[in-house]
C-alpha cells in the first residue's frame, strides 16, 4: 500500500509528459502560413524565377529550420532549365496537414511521376527549399538539409 500512490504519481507525470510532448510536436509549434503571403521561386542558372502559384496551403515552424511544408498549385508550367534537386527527401508533416503526403512523394520521386527542383538554396544556413511537381501542376515543398559542408558536421 505504501507503494501505490508514488507509483501513481510517477505514472501521472509520465504520461502528462508524454501527451505535452506529442501535442508539442503535433500542434504547439506549427502555424499555418496566410496563403497571400507565400511567395514561391524556382531557381534556373543560378537565379530564381518567381512562380504564380494557386490554392496555397502551408505550414511552419520557428522551432526547426526543416518545418516548412506547403501544398499548391502551378497556374503556369515551370520555366525550361529549372534546376532539379539531385536528392529529394519529402519530410513528414504532422497529422493535420494532410494535403502533404510524404510517403506518396518520395514514392511518387523514386518512380519518376513527379520531379524536384530546388526553389531555393540557403532559405536558411544550411537548408534548402525544394519543390516537387507533378506534370499536372500540383507541387509540394519543402526544406531539406543540404550537404554543402558535410565536413563540418554541425549547422550553423
Amino acid at each position: 500500500m505504501d507503494g501505490r500512490i508514488p507509483a501513481i504519481a510517477i505514472l501521472a507525470v509520465a504520461i502528462t509528459a508524454g501527451g505535452g510532448m506529442w501535442y508539442a510536436q503535433e500542434y504547439g509549434f506549427y502555424d499555418e502560413i496566410d496563403p497571400a503571403t507565400v511567395q514561391l521561386t524556382v531557381m534556373r542558372n543560378g537565379a530564381p524565377v518567381p512562380l504564380s502559384i494557386d490554392a496555397v496551403q502551408a505550414i511552419d515552424a520557428g522551432s526547426s529550420p526543416i518545418r516548412w511544408r506547403a501544398c499548391f498549385q502551378l497556374l503556369e508550367p515551370l520555366p525550361d532549365g529549372a534546376e532539379p534537386f539531385p536528392a529529394p527527401t519529402p519530410l513528414v508533416p504532422p497529422n493535420w496537414f494532410s494535403c502533404f503526403d510524404a510517403g506518396q512523394l518520395q514514392a511518387d520521386l523514386k518512380s519518376g511521376a513527379a520531379t524536384a527542383y530546388l526553389s531555393q538554396p540557403e532559405i536558411r544556413p544550411d537548408v534548402d527549399r525544394v519543390i516537387a511537381v507533378y506534370p499536372d501542376g500540383r507541387a509540394f515543398g519543402w526544406h531539406q538539409f543540404n550537404d554543402k559542408t558535410p565536413e563540418r558536421g554541425v549547422m550553423d
